[in-house]
């Protein structure tokens, strides 16, 4: 792999977990609205930053190709529109959490959830561990162990993120569904729930005409939402797997930073022993994606004597 190429995939993957996390003060700059006003607005000004996104990018051939692949199956089209409840909880959690308190337990749950899909590959792909994704894992389920002891629960909101998004993750990659149009897939279905709750339920358009200037930041929610998903998938395609995975946790990190420091939300000393753990099992994680991109890249013998 070019060095040009990696570069860039870098700079893509930097820049998309830099927007993620950019994402998550959307709701506190455009107050009064509520977290799932602001969320109804992001799916709404989403689709028309996807499909600009898929116009420019001529992504709309590739579109239509898997839709003729999947033809009438009427069986695979609800098995994959059935983890886009789970997507829109997600995306709705996101947007809700950072002004209801629980921005520092959704950054645990990102910490969390790269150690439950090596755990849910284990179980539903039959994807074997080797032993420093298991030593990961163990560390991962003592630190939640830890919290359990420590509180007698953990945050639903952690729970939901590290819990349920490996089912949408795993559902969408069995049935091959491109991400970018899965994404665009997700977003129109999700896009006449928005609505209907922006027409009787909020009370955002008011909000909007009081405060004409939140209409750019409507925009720019949906044009940093898309931005965000394209690089996020340019990365993955210029990347080699292990480099991709290490830098996805630049976003946790980021969400975390963002709910202590910004957001200032309360970080518990008792928590910090389960913390640890977690955070323990991904530097063993990214030890062992670092070692693998140092094997990838290692010159073979047959290439050394040449």
């Amino acid at each position: 792999m070019s060095a040009h190429r990696t570069a860039k995939g870098i700079a893509a993957a930097v820049s998309s977990n830099l927007l993620f996390a950019m994402l998550f003060l959307y709701s506190g700059w455009m107050q009064p609205m509520s977290g799932t006003d602001v969320f109804a607005w992001r799916m709404v000004a989403m689709v028309f930053a996807l499909v600009g996104l898929m116009t420019v990018t001529r992504s709309w051939s590739a579109g239509w190709a898997f839709a003729r692949l999947v033809g009438r199956d009427w069986r695979c089209w609800l098995l994959i529109v059935l983890p886009t409840p789970v997507f829109a909880s997600q995306l709705w959690l996101f947007i809700w959490a950072p002004v209801n308190g629980e921005g520092l337990n959704v950054a645990m749950g990102y910490f969390l959830f790269p150690l439950a899909m090596m755990v849910a590959g284990r179980v539903f792909l039959k994807e074997k561990l080797n032993r420093l994704q298991t030593v990961a894992a163990v560390l991962a389920c003592a630190g939640v162990a830890c919290e359990l002891l420590r509180s007698g629960a953990f945050s639903w909101t952690t729970v939901w993120v590290f819990g349920s998004y490996p089912l949408y993750y795993l559902l969408r990659r069995k049935l091959g569904v491109p991400a970018l149009i899965g994404l665009l897939l997700d977003s129109l279905l999700i896009l006449p729930f928005a609505a209907a709750y922006i027409a009787t339920a909020s009370s955002s358009l008011s909000v909007l005409a009081a405060h004409p200037l939140l209409w750019w930041l409507v925009a720019l929610l949906g044009l940093n939402s898309a931005l965000a998903m394209y690089l996020n998938l340019q990365a993955n395609h210029l990347l080699p797997v292990a480099l991709f995975g290490m830098l996805s946790y630049l976003e946790p990190i980021l969400l975390f930073v963002i709910a202590v420091v910004w957001l200032g939300e309360p970080l518990q000393a008792e928590a910090l022993a389960g913390y640890a753990l977690i955070w323990a099992g991904l530097c063993v994680m990214v030890w062992n994606s670092w070692r693998e991109m140092k094997r990838e890249n290692a010159p073979s013998a047959e290439t050394a004597v040449l």
